[in-house]
């Protein structure tokens, strides 16, 4: 499986039991929906290993314990701990609405109500407080907080977002 068709569901932190049993902590607002996966991939350097759950039940939270097959010790656990785990995008549950997902919207169009056409999303910047879309306008950066309060609409069919900026934001960049 490939990395690009996949998204990082979350990471192994930790071993639960001297049985193989590890703890996931998941990257998800909605830990309920991955408790009854029958697999995932497991990182391994640039690589994607599945691996087949046995069993696994919600822990604390966010986290998931799981036995997978063919792990049932400790040094077995501690070989595929602090590895992210991924599922295919195909598990992704469709959203709706103004929702969406960071990778989905890769490539939308920008169009804000003031300013008029921005520029083409080329990567969504979550590494800062807020996220931003990072927007290409003919070789030029923009970057647009990702707040409800910008985003009117969502077009999954023309590939655009509409969005209303304080006035005097995009001409910042140009």
């Amino acid at each position: 499986m490939r990395k690009e068709d996949c998204f990082y569901l979350g990471r192994i932190v930790t071993k639960y039991s001297f049985k193989g049993e590890v703890v996931i902590k998941l990257d998800t607002d909605e830990p309920e929906l991955y408790k009854e996966m029958e697999s995932l991939y497991v990182e391994f350097g640039a690589n994607l290993v599945p691996f087949f759950i046995e069993k696994s039940s919600l822990h604390k939270g966010n986290q998931l314990r799981v036995q997978f097959e063919d792990v049932y010790s400790e040094e077995e656990a501690d070989s595929i701990l602090k590895c992210g785990v991924y599922l295919p995008t195909t598990m992704l549950p469709k959203l709706t609405g103004d929702k969406f997902y960071y990778h989905e919207v890769i490539g939308f169009k920008v169009v804000d109500a003031n300013f008029g056409e921005v520029g083409t999303i080329v990567h969504i910047n979550d590494k800062a407080a807020q996220p931003l879309f990072e927007i290409d306008r003919e070789g030029k950066e923009i970057f647009i907080p990702m707040v409800d309060e910008f985003i009117k609409k969502v077009n999954r069919e023309k590939n655009t977002i509409e969005v209303e900026t304080p006035e005097g934001l995009i001409e910042l960049y140009l």
